[in-house]
């Protein structure tokens, strides 16, 4: 049952359980900074608004939700979802902003808050600068969309002068980043500028000198890996949230990067990515011919013949490994160790008979680095081998005439799949919950001098991390929990066509197989898509 209050049983102001929700974008504190006697958007005013609407009009305050330097377009800020969080717990039936641009820029999701969650859970909405009372008879709301939308359309002509400013900064040579590329850092006495970081140049120039006598980006990334050479991530002190078996290590695609960026040559290369939209977070990758390139802005590490020399010598290296094969468990195929996909390679034999093997990518990638194992197996004998095993499963589940016995065993494994998978998505909720309260505190602390700026931003960057990754994992589980399926008329299906065909090909695997996961003492795995098999195939 939705715990939370009606707001038709409430007939006095005093009787309310109110939130002071106050929001000031980077954006508006700039606009406010441009006029001191104009600061009618800052957190102290609007603070100071509330709090006396609330005192003449004797509401009582719950608490008061702060969420500073964070942008209207988005609904994903820690105060906001505190703030609803306790909505849904029933401790709050009033919340107050000093405009509706407070509470958000994005016209659509404004909207929803204001007309469909407040009002379903019971949640009377002030906006005083507004007129808005959505708890008075005679409020009317034919207005109200055309605020958002208004407020919707400031937030996009802020983000297009912001990118235009931005834009024009870049094709002046200007540094826009957060962090200078490895080798350099930001000059301490020239805005937008970067100078030489002489014991990170030192590893960039090595690079190129070890490229120049003959060593591919992957031997070059072994060679730093085995010297304990600080990755750029480690160099700068960026603390990984996801660790994985290439986490702190070189790897062959950083090294080529790092090769073929001009930078070294004292170009600023800058707008590689682009944002998706003013509403969004997520940016797309832009082709090269768009990327803003302007020569000379700097002290180069790399002189021109160098570089070139380097990026011919990449060159002709990717003209002679573009092969790519073709083969039936591709897409399938996994390394049981370190969960990655396994790779293909080409080895000749000695009668010049070109083969096929699995390989474990990460082996290959960080070989001396006790990564992983070679995982080294002829792609024939893994498929025939593959084959062979789903025939028999599919063999055994079509002999069997009466499938109730099967049936229930795979329904009981799907049961207690099902269970697993529900404990562990709300273990991770709660995870998701327990860091959000450290977020409010940590943020609390920065607002009561406990904490400096740089401290703040250091472990919210982490919380925030964390946040990705239980999410992420989350969703991965409950995707996962979707696709567990016990369909008897499919399976009976799937098998007859798997066994009436004579030649088997990619779709019908896929349609059967969830993963394929190859061992290092060269075990084949297989995972079906459906329990029924999956009970077979593990009896």
């Amino acid at each position: 049952m939705q715990r939370g209050f009606s707001m038709q049983n409430i007939s006095n102001l005093e009787d309310y359980s109110g939130a002071l929700y106050l929001r000031l974008s980077k954006e508006d504190d700039k606009k406010g900074g441009m006029n001191i006697a104009d600061n009618s958007a800052s957190i102290e005013n609007q603070k100071a608004l509330l709090e006396k609407y609330a005192n003449e009009h004797h509401i009582n305050i719950y608490d008061v939700y702060i969420d500073d330097g964070y942008s209207g377009t988005s609904f994903d800020r820690p105060a906001f979802q505190r703030m609803l969080s306790d909505i849904e717990d029933g401790k709050i039936n009033m919340v107050l902003t000093k405009d509706m641009s407070r509470l958000g820029r994005n016209d659509h999701a404004t909207l929803y808050y204001m007309e469909c969650y407040f009002p379903e859970h019971g949640v009377r909405y002030i906006s005083l600068l507004d007129g808005i009372d959505t708890g008075e008879d005679n409020y009317i709301d034919d207005i109200v969309p055309f605020k958002a939308i208004f407020n919707d359309y400031y937030a996009k002509d802020i983000s297009k002068k912001i990118t235009s400013v931005k834009r024009d900064k870049q094709k002046k040579g200007l540094f826009i980043g957060g962090k200078a590329p490895f080798g350099y850092k930001k000059s301490s006495t020239e805005k937008n500028t970067i100078v030489i970081d002489e014991p990170a140049a030192e590893i960039v120039r090595e690079m190129f000198q070890l490229a120049l006598e003959g060593n591919s980006c992957r031997e070059i990334a072994v060679i730093l890996n085995n010297r304990n050479v600080p990755t750029p991530a480690a160099y700068a002190n960026i603390n990984l949230s996801v660790k994985g078996p290439y986490s702190g290590k070189w790897s062959s695609e950083r090294v080529t990067f790092m090769l073929k960026n001009e930078v070294y040559i004292g170009s600023m290369v800058q707008g590689r990515v682009q944002k998706v939209s003013y509403k969004s977070k997520k940016f797309r990758k832009l082709p090269k011919e768009q990327w803003t390139v302007v020569e000379h802005t700097h002290e180069p590490l790399i002189d021109k013949e160098t570089f070139q020399k380097v990026n011919a010598l990449i060159q002709s290296r990717n003209r002679t490994r573009s092969c790519t094969y073709d083969f039936l468990l591709k897409g399938m195929i996994f390394c049981h160790e370190c969960g990655h996909p396994l790779g293909v390679m080409n080895r000749p034999l000695a009668n010049g008979q070109k083969v096929l093997y699995f390989a474990c990518r990460t082996y290959q990638r960080f070989t001396k680095n006790s990564a992983c194992t070679c995982h080294c197996v002829k792609v024939e004998a893994v498929t025939k081998a593959v084959l062979e095993q789903v025939k028999k499963i599919c063999q055994y589940y079509a002999n069997l005439l009466d499938l109730d016995e099967i049936t229930n065993e795979a329904r009981k494994k799907l049961q207690d799949e099902k269970r697993k998978q529900g404990k562990d998505i709300d273990s991770s909720k709660k995870q998701l919950e327990s860091i959000q309260l450290k977020i409010d505190k940590i943020y609390e602390d920065k607002l009561n001098g406990k904490i400096d700026e740089e401290l703040f931003q250091r472990i919210y960057k982490k919380f925030k991390e964390e946040q990705s990754m239980l999410r992420n994992k989350i969703s991965a589980l409950e995707s996962s929990a979707d696709n567990i399926s016990l369909d008897k008329q499919k399976v009976k299906e799937l098998v007859t066509e798997f066994l009436n065909k004579k030649e088997c090909d990619r779709a019908l695997l896929v349609s059967l197989i969830h993963r394929i996961e190859l061992t290092e003492n060269k075990e084949v795995l297989i995972y079906f898509k459906y329990k029924e098999l999956d009970v077979i195939n593990r009896l």
